[in-house]
């Protein structure tokens, strides 16, 4: 069972959570939805005791608990394979102590009867923990999670981000505690390892908290919503679409409640002014005052604050805005990219798909400058005023910047005013911007990456998964505002809405090629 009892936890003058109350059960995989800046991560980590509540109670009662958190943990120098074994202590201790056993015994080292007693006792340990199909269950979960064989031997410092997340997320896959708190698990996934761990999830019988702004995937996988919005939580039964449809009748019933009540106040208030200089009213007036005092009034619900901008296009580009001619990439041994050729006029709108590692990120830094190819040429338009936006791109950010301070570093001749102006579009209103980076939510540091990005004058955007870490309605006003966009788009992206919204051409990104699977044209303006 996970739990919260009367939690409150506050970040200066900020009331983070207040009086939070709520059970998860065993067999419920609660999905925990809000908006960006609302508290999921900081309760996550009070539920999982890595920072304490200033009033009330948290954790979990009886099991194992397994923490998926948004930052990736592990030894770099571990293989993969040994990294996931670390999620199995008792029994990788014990298949040490064999291997020692073992040794002593083919050595003579000993007496040998003992050796064989306590050989014994130790494989009747380690089967009783199911050690002889770790490696089985571990094989399960990487190829679930896209990881090829190859992979196993593979150092994790020398995986990409998004992969060493998937490492966090296969190490408590396989060890399979009794709860699970998961924080934006999805983000680094591509369709086919999220259909995996939607359908895994969906068969695991212990407790589970998901943080996530994937509504597919919660319906899916969710069986109990807790939404967690100004400090408080309301739960609901069933998935996130039943979420929605409970929620809005709440809502509505709440709203006639509410006018019904200012009805009832503006009567009693009607009366009260009426008869108010009357002496043989007065009784009936005081008693009426009291009773309008002693009301609790119906909160009405509040609309949720939505970022609001647009992205402008810089000025024109020639015809021919982007050749690539017979690129080819490696790192080391591993080959991603052979003869890639690709060319992109102004105002289409390119979008890259592919399995996770098939090379679509290495061909967009290689576009943006940001490495150089082993072998071909990138020529770019001389108008073209190109910027890049990183799926990482929030990680970059300086922790021990303010909000405010992090923007004007890639905006310096812009005053002040400009820029919060900007940062008030993402919802970093007043003292917002004083906050330093590093107090901030996932989401949070996601739209300082991207007011970051659009402040800079642009004709050309290379997104690199750019709806990755938003929330729903980010994610929603970021495609609006690269249908709208005037100038050219690159994007490597697994999002539908990018796929059917944005994209003109549509490139898929495998086996070292790069070939155009669907061809997008729109009428442009």
């Amino acid at each position: 069972m996970l739990y919260a009892d009367r939690v409150a936890r506050t970040f200066g003058s900020l009331d983070v959570l207040r009086e939070v109350t709520f059970i998860v059960s065993e067999g419920e995989r609660a999905g925990l939805v809000g908006p960006n800046g609302a508290g999921k991560s900081t309760l996550l980590r009070l539920i999982a005791g890595e920072d304490a509540p200033d009033t009330g109670s948290c954790g979990h009662r009886g099991g194992t608990l397994g923490y998926l958190k948004q930052e990736a943990g592990h030894d770099a120098e571990r293989t993969l394979v040994d990294e996931m074994w670390q999620a199995f202590p008792e029994a990788r201790a014990i298949d040490i102590e064999l291997h020692e056993v073992a040794g002593r015994i083919e050595r003579g080292d000993g007496d040998l009867d003992t050796l064989i007693d306590t050989q014994g006792r130790l494989f009747d340990e380690y089967d009783a923990m199911d050690g002889y199909r770790i490696d089985t269950r571990i094989g399960r979960v990487l190829d679930g999670l896209g990881f090829a064989t190859t992979d196993r031997d593979k150092l994790c410092g020398a995986f990409s981000g998004g992969w060493q997340m998937r490492i966090a997320l296969a190490k408590i896959l396989v060890r399979r505690p009794d709860h699970m708190l998961l924080d934006e698990p999805t983000n680094h996934l591509d369709i086919a390892a999220k259909d995996w761990l939607a359908d895994d999830l969906s068969k695991y019988k212990g407790v589970v908290l998901i943080v996530t702004h994937d509504a597919e995937f919660l319906d899916r996988v969710a069986n109990r919503i807790v939404e967690l919005r100004d400090g408080m939580v309301e739960t609901y039964t069933g998935n996130y679409t039943q979420f929605q449809q409970q929620k809005a009748a709440r809502l509505q019933q709440l709203d006639k409640a509410a006018s019904r009540q200012d009805r009832e106040i503006d009567r009693q208030e009607r009366f009260i002014e009426r008869f108010r200089a009357k002496a043989s009213k007065a009784t009936a007036v005081k008693s009426r005052e009291k009773a309008v005092a002693r009301i609790e009034r119906i909160e009405r619900p509040r609309k949720e604050a939505e970022v609001h901008f647009q992205l402008t296009s810089a000025g024109r580009t020639e015809r021919d805005v982007l050749m690539l001619r017979e690129i080819g990439h490696a790192y080391g041994d591993h080959v991603v990219l052979v003869d890639v050729n690709l060319h992109v006029e102004r105002e289409q709108r390119v979008v890259l798909i592919g399995p996770n590692g098939s090379g679509k990120s290495t061909l967009l830094r290689i576009a943006a400058g940001m490495i150089d190819p082993t072998e071909g040429s990138v020529e770019w338009a001389e108008r073209a005023k190109r910027q890049y936006y990183d799926q990482h791109q929030d990680e970059v950010l300086d922790r021990d910047n303010t909000v405010l301070e992090e923007v004007r570093s890639v905006a310096v001749n812009e005053p002040d005013v400009r820029l919060r102006t900007v940062l008030g579009q993402f919802l970093f209103k007043g003292d917002d911007v004083f906050k330093k980076i590093s107090v901030l939510s996932g989401g949070e540091r996601s739209r300082v990456a991207l007011a970051k990005f659009l402040i800079q004058p642009t004709n050309v955007l290379l997104l690199d998964e750019p709806t990755n870490h938003l929330d729903r309605t980010t994610r929603r006003k970021l495609i609006e505002a690269l249908e709208k966009y005037e100038g050219t788009i690159i994007c490597a992206s697994h999002d539908p809405g990018i796929l059917d919204r944005v994209a003109t051409r549509v490139y898929e990104v495998k086996d070292g090629s790069c070939r155009e699977v669907v061809e997008r044209r729109r009428e442009l303006d």
